[in-house]
């Protein structure tokens, strides 16, 4: 298969984006962007700095390093046509563990206009029920003490906005490319919690010199597993140490709030607008709330990968419902938006064969996505006396996955849930189901108070125990 290659030269390219997680999502997708925009003359001052800040990111940093930043890239089509990608917009690679200089260095350049991240739902360290930011956190403890070495991406941002501020570098934009709902307001709440604890007079000048847009991303990009990197480089033809692969599909809107100016993403099909909040929800709402809600029953089911559980036409008609029935009345589209052409390319995406997503990464850290995707919607449906059967069922089915790590054949699995609680362990060993309610991805809602909802939850959850999970999903299918 013949790659498509960039035809700028990287030497000539400087970093105005540092961009803090460089995981696959962030190469799959801005970085996707990036490169399109770069084979533009007027555009080659928007390369892209990467930054790791964790002891696990050694691997990709040497990897990237080893082959001077470029990797490929495979977009896999639905209709089984897949394209391969040269990427050379990462135009610089900073290990914080290695280098924590350098990073604040960087976040004080003149030349960078954008601070953008990936740092996961969870990452903002905000408490699920009040949305305050959690300064007692012990990392944060010792940043607010020992600012001059910090170990979180909230001390290594504010010293390098400190540095920045210092030198008059000017203002600079803060932009969250995570799946939350008004990503940008979140982390203006997180930063600038973090910053005014830090330093007043600090948190007086990013009031005025930095900038929170919110944006919506949206590109299933699976992880990308040794058997994968044989098979993509098979394909490729090419020696890549960190390929990786993502859908056909993609979507970046984007609110156009860029204190210090901006890439002409728009070249390359990012969308600006004033308001994003209808492309939030409808994504959160439709797409993320889909995938959290296909999997844990699959998972429990025995499936391991996304499109072999889009061949079982119950767990079809399951999302399907859950979209139509339960999402749809309390989600308007955008603006030229067809929301019913939206939910079947959705059908479409899940069960893409080329893409071949893991269930498990969908399960991955469902404490920080049931806030974020699932319970606003179930508020609501509460409150309208709505069917609150395809809900009460998930989350059945994400305490017996939780609490039993045994699937309806007798497998058993490790779980992925880096944000649990001692608080949250106990209510999961707890023998009554109603416990599981005050986990802390339900802290705020009225989950418990609904004697409707309560009723079919503790109902399923015998249920899943007795009979299995596939067995009880059949049953609620109409």
């Amino acid at each position: 298969m013949n790659a498509i290659s960039y035809h700028y030269d990287t030497q000539k390219i400087t970093s105005g984006i540092l961009h803090i997680g460089v995981g696959n999502f962030h190469r799959a997708h801005q970085q996707f962007y990036t490169n399109i925009l770069l084979e533009s003359e007027d555009q080659r001052q928007w390369g892209i700095c990467g930054v790791c800040l964790l002891p696990s990111d050694e691997k990709i940093v040497r990897d990237l390093r080893a082959q001077n930043l470029e990797y490929t890239l495979t977009v896999c089509g639905r209709t089984g046509t897949d394209q391969v990608y040269k990427i050379g917009s990462l135009n610089e690679l900073i290990w914080g563990i290695e280098d924590p200089e350098a990073v604040k260095e960087k976040i004080a350049d003149t030349n960078v206009k954008i601070i953008s991240l990936t740092i996961t739902e969870g990452g903002y360290n905000l408490n699920k029920e009040t949305g305050e930011f959690l300064l007692h956190d012990p990392k944060i403890q010792h940043d607010l003490q020992s600012p001059e070495t910090p170990s979180t991406v909230f001390g290594f941002i504010a010293e390098g906005l400190r540095l920045r501020k210092m030198r008059n570098s000017g203002g600079i934009t803060i932009l969250s490319c995570d799946n939350l709902q008004h990503n940008g307001n979140t982390a203006k709440r997180a930063f600038t919690a973090f910053i005014e604890a830090v330093d007043k007079e600090l948190a007086e000048w990013v009031n005025t010199n930095v900038t929170f847009p919110n944006s919506m991303v949206d590109r299933i990009t699976p992880s990308t597993t040794s058997e994968d990197i044989i098979r993509l480089n098979r394909n490729s033809g090419i020696d890549d140490l960190a390929p990786v692969y993502c859908e056909d599909f993609e979507q970046w809107v984007i609110e156009d709030n860029f204190i210090a100016g901006r890439p002409a993403w728009e070249k390359a099909g990012v969308e600006f607008t004033n308001d994003v909040t209808a492309f939030e929800n409808m994504k959160l709402s439709l797409l993320n709330a889909s995938h959290t809600l296909l999997s844990y029953p699959s998972f429990l089911m025995g499936y391991r990968k996304v499109d072999q559980a889009m061949e079982n036409q119950t767990i079809i008609k399951f999302i399907r419902d859950f979209m139509d029935t339960d999402i749809t009345p309390f989600v308007p589209a955008p603006e030229n938006t067809d929301l019913n052409e939206y939910k079947n390319t959705l059908i479409e995406r899940f069960s893409n064969h080329s893409v071949s997503d893991q269930v498990s990464r969908l399960c991955f850290d469902g404490i920080s996505k049931f806030p974020v995707y699932i319970i606003p919607n179930l508020d609501n449906m509460i409150k309208a006396d709505a069917d609150l059967v395809r809900p009460a069922f998930l989350i059945a089915s994400y305490r017996h996955y939780l609490k039993y790590k045994t699937d309806d054949s007798g497998s058993s699995y490790e779980i992925a849930e880096p944000w649990l609680t001692a608080n949250d362990e106990n209510l999961i060993k707890s023998q009554e189901p109603l416990d599981f309610l005050e986990l802390s991805a339900f802290k705020g809602t009225n989950l418990k108070d609904s004697n409707k909802f309560t009723g079919l939850y503790t109902g399923f959850v015998s249920a899943i125990k007795e009979e299995g999970c596939g067995p009880v999903l059949k049953s609620i299918i109409k």
